[in-house]
């Protein structure tokens, strides 16, 4: 499935359909923005993410994936934006999936991009 279909499929899953998405998604590794590998199992409600002793709720889970749908500005850069419990995981997920899209790096300003005078 290209990039397209990815984010049109995405768009178009209610929150039972997502989580489902992300059930038959587990085991998988996935990497953070900081390229820690991590795998997740889905139990119940909560998503148990190898690197954590904690788990993440569905709740939260579906809250964030909400928020990322209706932001239409493209606020919602990085997974500090998420501003949820285990933000560094379900973004990296969310960018798998398709729902966000990966950061850009920024290059840092040289003296050859200074403006000319």
């Amino acid at each position: 499935m290209d990039e397209k279909q990815t984010q049109a499929t995405t768009e178009a899953l209610s929150s039972e359909e997502f989580w489902n998405r992300l059930a038959s998604c587990q085991d998988q590794t996935f990497y953070t923005e900081k390229k820690l590998p991590f795998t997740y199992q889905i139990r119940g409600g909560e998503m148990f993410v190898d690197r954590r002793s904690k788990s993440i709720t569905k709740a939260t889970i579906l809250k964030a994936y909400e928020r990322v749908l209706e932001d239409r500005e493209h606020v919602i850069r990085g997974p500090k934006k998420l501003n949820c419990f285990g933000a560094p995981y379900v973004w990296a997920v969310f960018r798998e999936l398709g729902v966000v899209t990966p950061q850009k790096a920024e290059r840092p300003q040289t003296p050859e991009d200074a403006p000319q005078m």
